[in-house]
């Protein structure tokens, strides 16, 4: 009992697991390469068309197959050795990364700017494939590698490295558009995969966990489905989180901001692409020393409808500064959303429905940016940039306040 009360109290607790230590670099590396790529893509593309939907577009086609196959893929997660599904997972999404390296030596006119922008969609919607199993996997993985009294530190280390290697990802990024140009970018991309995937195969084999009981895939999928919409503290945090991303995804015309509005270059889009997840690597360093002891339902709105207003204020801002800290501070709230649901989601969700429960997470939340992506292109072209962001931000204050009178039990939750 001592052990276990010190171990809540060590913020290094399950940074003391060489384990744990190996899946966390290899995920940095691997999540760094991917924002790299994603920030490249999104100036790529405006490079190409000066159409704000094309951006968005790209969102649309990394997400229609991860939301497909979703649920199939939660299924063979908890059915497979996570180890082996991962490495597979990562080395195809090095192909990918690869197919957009070729594609960058096309020219940037006439029919081949068309087959440059298609080739663009393709491979994306690929991606989305293989982040269908890539994706819930890593959080599936995460029991197997701590033991259950060390998972709330093991989750907001976790959250704490995606999102150091979302900033560092942006951020350099930027950087590497100015001084080595696409081609360039997009091999470092491809190395930094690499280098994750090393990483990971130091990680020891994890197989399924047996279940009770032999199930067909639809029966399998349908458990998982009645799992996460019979615990109301997990589909509540889900549901508020995918609503708010959808609505308030105002990073997804930051590349549009950074050309038309605030006239930067790929230095300065870098930064503002990284602001939020400066923001929300700062939240999640405080909560690792200070975790929330109380009190975590309330904070989960409040910190979603501070979002919700940071994204407005961006929207109405002319100044670099003032545009950054906005994103900044949404980033600082968002990364206490995120905390609060994935510990709920880890300490919640039985070991042998691990794949399954965080495929349907992988639904409501990683789809919802691509998805929120899409809206934003849309929006932008039918209302215009500004008040689509301003539109985009005040429906997260709507769904926020609908979702408190909705969500009692959501709103007096505390682990």
């Amino acid at each position: 009992m001592t052990v276990e009360i010190q171990d809540k109290k060590d913020p290094f607790a399950s940074i003391r697991i060489p384990e744990f230590r190996n899946l966390l670099a290899g995920r940095f590396f691997f999540i760094m390469a991917l924002r790299m790529m994603s920030t490249l893509v999104g100036w790529w593309l405006y490079e190409l068309t000066g159409d704000p939907l094309a951006v968005g577009l790209v969102g649309l086609a990394e997400a229609v197959p991860a939301i497909l196959l979703a649920l199939y893929a939660g299924h063979i997660i908890d059915l497979s050795d996570k180890k082996k599904l991962l490495l597979r997972g990562v080395i195809l999404y090095c192909a990918c990364a690869m197919a957009l390296l070729i594609l960058s030596y096309g020219f940037s006119h006439g029919s081949a700017k068309l087959m440059i922008v298609s080739g663009i969609y393709v491979v994306f919607f690929f991606t989305g494939i293989v982040r269908s199993f890539t994706g819930p996997c890593f959080s599936a993985i995460l029991a197997q590698v701590v033991p259950r009294d060390r998972l709330a530190n093991a989750t907001t280390w976790n959250q704490g490295t995606w999102l150091t290697a979302s900033v560092t990802g942006h951020a350099t990024g930027g950087f590497l558009i100015a001084l080595v140009k696409t081609t360039g970018t997009l091999a470092v991309v491809c190395s930094l995969i690499l280098v994750g995937l090393l990483f990971m195969q130091q990680l020891l084999p994890k197989p399924a966990i047996a279940r009770e009981t032999k199930q067909d895939t639809w029966e399998s999928v349908k458990e998982g489905l009645r799992f996460v919409f019979t615990t109301k503290e997990v589909l509540g945090a889900l549901t508020l989180d995918l609503f708010a991303v959808l609505f308030g995804g105002a990073v997804a015309m930051v590349p549009v901001f950074a050309k038309t509005i605030l006239h930067i270059g790929p230095i300065g889009f870098g930064w503002l692409n990284a602001a939020a997840d400066i923001g929300s690597i700062c939240s999640v360093l405080i909560l690792t020393f200070f975790p929330m002891r109380k009190g975590q339902g309330r904070r989960l709105f409040f910190a979603v409808g501070g979002f919700g207003l940071c994204i407005i204020l961006f929207a109405l801002s002319k100044n670099f500064f003032l545009s950054f800290v906005a994103l900044m501070c949404s980033g600082l709230l968002d990364g206490i959303s995120v905390v609060i649901r994935g510990t709920i989601l880890q300490l919640k969700t039985p070991d042998d429905m691990r794949g399954r429960v965080m495929s349907v997470n992988s639904m409501f939340i990683n789809s919802s940016n691509e998805i929120g992506l899409f809206e934003s292109g849309i929006t932008a072209r039918l209302m215009g940039l500004v008040p689509s962001v301003i539109f985009g931000g005040c429906m997260t204050l709507l769904v926020v306040m609908v979702t408190w009178f909705k969500a009692p039990s959501l709103r007096k939750m505390e682990y």
